[in-house]
């Protein structure tokens, strides 16, 4: 093997050393550790309106979910289209028929919302054509919604919870036949005034968790509803009896102590949690029937849990918004106009 003389490694080690450095400028710097993929973070979107925005947590079970489009299901059947249909039963509680009428719009284009009438009358008297909310029935048909009003069980022979155990039948029964009445199973309000809003906001305030589902048919089905207008309806009862005669204690809710459990359970503030649907309560300043210090605290305590709440004060208004001392305002009118406005918005 061939030797490498002294003058050749000289040369050699002056080749490495002319090379060399040239290589380490082509490798890049090394990084002082790796780093990680780029993940790209979703932006959020643009804040839902509040009817549409999801509910905060609470032991309630949720609304249900509101479809995309009506128009995704079926309407009422054509024939109907413009007709009333009277006393159809809705369920059956201690031998009692539960009826109901439900008015049809004059078109339709696709599966309506629906809007539920409940009338007052003490929660010892009163029909389903007739009381101060009756007056809005005309007026929701003609906006395209499908109006049921319904009647319930009366005291004292069926004393509380009955009464708000066949509303909440009623709606579900509604759910049930969604199809059969071609409305949206999602878009259900109720309306009531008197004993009717304090049922009504019963209805806004509790789910099958609060006990008062009754057994009057349809359990499988939700009895909540997605808005509530709530006209010159009891809301404390332990505040609303301390101030008024205890025989319709006696009478409706079986007791004559306004600090009973029985006062408690049937009073709307009791259930509050932010995931109820919006309210819109009225209330006559001059109701010697109903003071109108119950909405105010319906309303802040609904406010307190974050529900969207508003509460109109109409000047001059006894009870039933009968004008006292002046005429009423808002007026009947714009009261049923508000009313309708405030279901637009949160059904359709």
């Amino acid at each position: 093997m061939q030797t490498i003389s002294k003058a050749g490694w000289l040369v050699l080690l002056g080749v490495i050393l002319l090379v060399f450095p040239a290589c380490q400028a082509e490798v890049p710097p090394a990084s002082p550790a790796a780093a990680p993929p780029s993940i790209t973070t979703p932006q959020p979107a643009s804040p839902l309106p509040a009817s549409l925005s999801p509910a905060s947590p609470s032991p309630k079970s949720s609304l249900p979910a509101p479809t995309l489009t009506p128009s995704t299901l079926p309407g009422p059947d054509p024939s109907k289209l413009g007709t009333v249909v009277k006393d159809l039963t809705y369920g059956d509680a201690d031998g009692v028929a539960l009826k109901l009428d439900v008015y049809y719009p004059k078109m339709a284009s696709g599966a309506l919302p629906a809007v539920v009438y409940v009338h007052g009358g003490g929660w010892t008297q009163g029909d389903k054509a007739i009381g101060a909310g009756a007056t809005e029935i005309p007026e929701m048909v003609s906006r395209g919604y499908l109006a049921v009003s319904i009647n319930y069980r009366l005291a004292p022979q069926h004393k509380f919870p009955a009464q708000i155990e066949d509303a909440k039948c009623a709606i579900r029964f509604l759910r049930a036949n969604a199809s059969l009445f071609g409305i949206n199973p999602d878009r259900i309000g109720v309306w009531g005034g008197s004993a009717g809003g304090h049922l009504v906001a019963l209805l806004g305030t509790t789910d099958a968790g609060a006990g008062l589902e009754g057994s009057g048919g349809y359990p499988g089905q939700s009895s909540r509803v997605r808005a509530v207008v709530d006209m010159f309806g009891p809301a404390d009862m332990p505040v609303f009896f301390r101030g008024s005669g205890g025989s319709v204690m006696e009478q409706v809710f079986g007791t004559s102590d306004p600090n009973s459990p029985a006062a408690k359970s049937a009073s709307p503030v009791t259930y509050i949690s932010p995931d109820d649907p919006p309210f819109l309560i009225l209330h006559g300043d001059k109701d010697n029937v109903v003071p109108l210090i119950q909405s105010q605290i319906l309303r802040k305590q609904l406010e307190v849990a974050g529900v969207p709440a508003t509460l109109v004060v109409v000047k001059n208004g006894g009870h039933g918004f009968t004008p006292t001392g002046g005429a009423i305002s808002p007026s009947r009118a714009e009261i049923t106009a508000m009313v309708a406005d405030f279901f637009d918005k949160y059904l359709k």
